[in-house]
């Protein structure tokens, strides 16, 4: 005898819905956590590798750092340059506190010299530093030594008045006549002296 279903055609559909449901369900919740799973495995990878290239990268930074011995020599070495820099800037500066600004001196001479003398022979030496705390001073009646002019003119008023404008030179101190002359000179009578002084030292007060 064949069997014969007696059920409405939806009712037997429906039957067939409500069975597979639970399959569907099963599938769905299988697949959800399947892809919750590789989304957590992808995120840890993905953190285990930024903390590994984090590691790495302090790694080669602590490489490249000095040990202490390294710091401790680099440190000693720098305080040793210092100390040369510090010591040549010394040098240099009591060099220059001693230097004569010959431009300024002989600018200032030939500011004062007269027009009516003519110089033929004109020499200067830097005085000597001072020792200590001692001052280059000039024994009282010594002849100066630092600054000697030599020259002519036509009266010994001209001479005295070079010797009064050389007098009021910052640069020169104890202006003295040497000599002064009346000699001939290519058929004319002319006067011809020397005059020496000394160079005032650097910081030295008239």
């Amino acid at each position: 005898m064949r069997a014969v279903n007696l059920l409405p055609k939806d009712d037997a559909q429906r039957g067939r819905r409500q069975q597979n449901l639970p399959a569907l369900i099963s599938t769905g919740l299988i697949v959800l956590v399947t892809g919750l799973v590789g989304v957590l495995y992808f995120s840890a990878k993905s953190a285990s590798t930024t903390k590994e290239l984090e590691l790495q990268d302090a790694k080669a930074e602590l490489a490249l750092l000095p040990t202490p011995s390294e710091l401790a020599s680099q440190t000693a070495g720098q305080r040793k340059l210092a100390s040369e820099r510090q010591a040549r800037i010394a040098a240099l500066s009591a060099a220059l506190g001693h230097r004569v600004a010959w431009d300024r001196v002989l600018r200032e001479v030939s500011l004062v010299l007269p027009d009516d003398v003519w110089l033929t022979q004109l020499a200067a030496f830097s005085p000597k530093p001072p020792t200590g705390s001692a001052t280059a001073t000039t024994a009282p009646g010594a002849v100066p030594q630092g600054f000697t002019m030599a020259g002519y003119t036509y009266s010994h008023d001209a001479v005295a008045r070079l010797l009064t404008r050389l007098s009021v030179v910052p640069g020169l101190q104890n202006v003295w006549l040497e000599r002064s002359l009346r000699t001939k000179l290519v058929g004319r009578y002319v006067i011809t002296f020397t005059i020496r002084a000394d160079v005032r030292a650097p910081g030295a007060t008239s």
